[in-house]
């Protein structure tokens, strides 16, 4: 006997679906399932951090026409 907790997500037409471990051999099992009073509302993800590392331009340049076009047209 084995303890598989997940996510169960149930369709308005009454079925539902869910995710087993890959190492579930494919077949019949005997199941049982108990849900919750409510349905949850997913947790909202925490934002994102990323650390503030200078990595400035990768080579020195600047925007002048001269340097753009190696000297213009001449």
């Amino acid at each position: 006997m084995r303890t598989i907790e997940t996510t169960v997500r149930v369709e308005p037409d009454g079925t539902a679906s869910l995710r087993v471990p890959a190492d579930v051999p494919p077949g019949e099992h005997r199941a049982v399932l108990v849900l919750g009073d409510e349905a949850e509302a997913p947790s909202p993800r925490p934002p994102l951090e990323f650390s503030a590392y200078p990595v400035g331009l990768a080579v020195p340049t600047t925007f002048r026409r001269e340097d753009l076009y190696h000297g213009g047209g001449s």
